[in-house]
């Protein structure tokens, strides 16, 4: 059989984190009843005049610095000609020959563990579209769909790849790593189970002593990354099925059926001449000067290899930990509020990375909603580090206002979690546990140190765990030379 070489190019669609749409005042709100968040302008009514939303291009450079994009300093709107029902106007404004950012790219690992650059071709802004609800569980075997417009106008940029990227596994790292980088720009939410992040996938085969790109297909109805994965594994196959036998690959649109695990027809791929492209005549082209270049500049915030490289090289974390909180844009910000109350890093990453995320985990909670305020946290971690409790005790209080939102102060008097390290205590503690334990004393002078581990856990039992573990290993060990 011969071998195929696939190159796929990846189209994102991400909304902008303004909070009106793109031409009109209308809410951007993701909750709301169908068609309560719309107006003439986003309905497209008679007689209306769009304008233009300034924060969203603010937000379509920033994301086009942060993905080293070049911005177009002169850019414009045009209009995409096509029919269907979740489009009022009958066309799309949007960008076409002149989009705001061009020849951009990503880093991802390959197969190898070696750096590629995947280019971005460009970044165009648009408007969204309102969307379909359908009677049933799918547009197959609904009876009807209805038209809710709330999303229509909600502001979009467009990233659109070069077909650099050669595998399933390349194509997630890419979109993860998209995604990330996204929202550490802070100009989208980039919710996949809200829409607010979408991805369409094209995908040609070629033998691999061929340089020329093979029938270009495009797969939708990819609602998550594994989706994604899935997708681009099946049509592989699919295609190089076909060319086996002899048969030839036709330039389609496909839906992913995820019931079914398989790629299926929607429709033939159009081309740009099918929208009839032509200059948005109500709407001024976009002029960027010098000086806004430079206040844009200023607003890209920190991105994940700069956070990463300042974790590890300033912070001393090990490049697993980094890597694990730079994955978790939320995670990692928490993790800066601890640093910043003079938690020490390698604590705040061990209890965000093990019992935060098991917590986090366990509850089925999103790493944005952590229920532990941080001045909290930061309470129960000095008081641990001062041992006025011990590690277990510090657990089960994090458990407890992890559920309730409750004072960690509160939660350690309510259960009488102060640690003790009174000397003279804990002197007639361990007088009795020695006393009670002839034959671990006898083991301890006859060289078998592990008995001290024995009569240590001895004291934490018959204190209740409350007594401080170093303070009696130090004071047992006394008493024992």
């Amino acid at each position: 059989m011969t071998q195929y070489l696939t190159s796929i190019g990846l189209e994102f669609h991400a909304e902008l984190k303004t909070k009106t749409k793109i031409f009109c005042s209308c809410p951007t709100d993701f909750s709301g009843d169908p068609n309560t968040h719309v107006c003439p302008v986003c309905l497209g009514l008679p007689g209306v005049l769009p304008v233009l939303n300034r924060h969203a291009v603010e937000l379509a450079v920033i994301a086009g610095l942060s993905l080293n994009c070049e911005i177009s300093r002169f850019s414009k709107f045009d209009r995409k000609n096509y029919f269907y029902p979740d489009l009022p106007k009958g066309y799309q404004i949007t960008q076409y020959p002149l989009p705001i950012c061009r020849n951009g790219f990503l880093l991802v690992k390959d197969s190898q563990g070696r750096d590629k650059k995947i280019r971005i071709n460009r970044i165009h802004m648009e408007e969204d579209a309102g969307k379909l609800v359908h009677s049933g569980d799918n547009i197959s075997n609904s009876a009807y769909s209805l038209p809710d417009y709330n999303r229509a106008a909600v502001p979009l940029i467009e990233i659109v790849t070069e077909p650099d990227i050669s595998s399933a596994d390349e194509a997630k790292a890419f979109a993860e790593q998209l995604k990330m980088t996204l929202e550490y720009a802070d100009v989208s939410d980039v919710k996949m189970e809200q829409g607010s992040l979408r991805c369409d996938v094209n995908i040609s085969i070629r033998p691999e002593n061929s340089d020329k790109l093979g029938v270009k297909v495009e797969l939708k109805n990819l609602n998550s990354f594994r989706a994604m994965y899935k997708a681009i594994e099946h049509e592989f196959k699919r295609q190089s099925a076909l060319l086996d036998a002899g048969q030839s690959i036709v330039q389609e649109t496909r839906l992913w059926d995820e019931a079914n695990g398989e790629t299926r027809p929607m429709r033939s791929k159009e081309d740009a001449h099918d929208y009839r492209y032509f200059p948005e005549p109500d709407l001024v082209p976009i002029v960027i000067d010098e000086a806004w270049m430079e206040e844009m500049r200023a607003k890209v915030p920190e991105l994940p290899e700069a956070r990463r490289q300042r974790l590890t090289v300033e912070l001393g974390l090990s490049d697993y930990d980094a890597g694990q909180l730079v994955m978790n844009p939320p995670l990692a910000r928490y993790f800066d509020q601890l640093n910043t109350a003079n938690v020490e890093a390698k604590t705040a990453a061990n209890w965000l990375l093990g019992d935060i995320s098991r917590l986090l985990n366990e509850s089925e909670k999103e790493y944005s909603e952590v229920p532990v305020d941080v001045q909290e946290l930061v309470y129960l971690l000095n008081e641990l580090k001062k041992g006025a409790i011990n590690n277990n005790s510090a657990k089960t209080v994090l458990e407890e206002i992890f559920a309730t939102e409750q004072k960690a102060a509160d939660v350690i008097a309510a259960h009488g979690f102060a640690q003790i390290s009174d000397s003279n205590f804990l002197q007639q503690a361990i007088k009795e546990i020695l006393s009670a334990n002839p034959q671990a004393v006898q083991d301890y002078r006859a060289g078998k140190k592990a008995a001290a581990g024995f009569l240590v856990g001895q004291v934490m039992k018959q204190t209740k765990g409350q007594a401080n573990s170093a303070l009696v290993k130090e004071m047992l060990e006394a008493a024992l030379a």
